[in-house]
């Protein structure tokens, strides 16, 4: 077979019915479709960014109680102005349950103080993170 033989067998094409519609058709004849839902609109990017601050929220909450039970645990030296703000900040984020005196968890004996932090501000911290977690999913959109 040639070419001149494969061009002639070929269907033609650019019939009246194959022809593409002109711009005024499609204009008038199709309607409008609405935006696609997949697309993230404003809302979704709002919720979006505000369960990322609440989950950050929570993550830096949980670290100041995970930093000031350690802290505790390895007897920092409390007149640095580093560890008086960490243990403070850690202080106003137990919220008064998980304190380090009179808390969930109220130890005695040697070493109560350090066992009183780990403990009391580790559940803190692991509450902190939960609730930021299930927070973090009912925003997410």
């Amino acid at each position: 077979m040639t070419e001149d033989t494969t061009r002639d067998q070929a269907p033609e094409r650019g019939g009246a019915s194959d022809a593409a519609p002109s711009r005024a058709d499609k204009r008038t004849s199709a309607p409008r479709k609405p935006k696609d839902p997949g697309a993230p609109g404003l809302v979704a990017v709002l919720r979006t960014r505000l369960a990322q601050v609440v989950w950050t929220a929570a993550v830096v909450c949980a670290l100041f109680l995970a930093v000031g039970a350690l802290l505790i645990a390895l007897g920092a030296n409390t007149g640095n102005a580093l560890v008086r703000f960490v243990l403070d900040v850690a202080d106003a984020l137990d919220l008064e349950v998980f304190a380090r005196r009179n808390g969930v968890f109220e130890m005695t004996g040697s070493d109560a103080a350090t066992k009183n932090a780990l403990a009391n501000w580790g559940l803190a911290a692991v509450a902190y993170l939960v609730v930021g977690r299930v927070v973090d999913r009912i925003v997410r959109p």
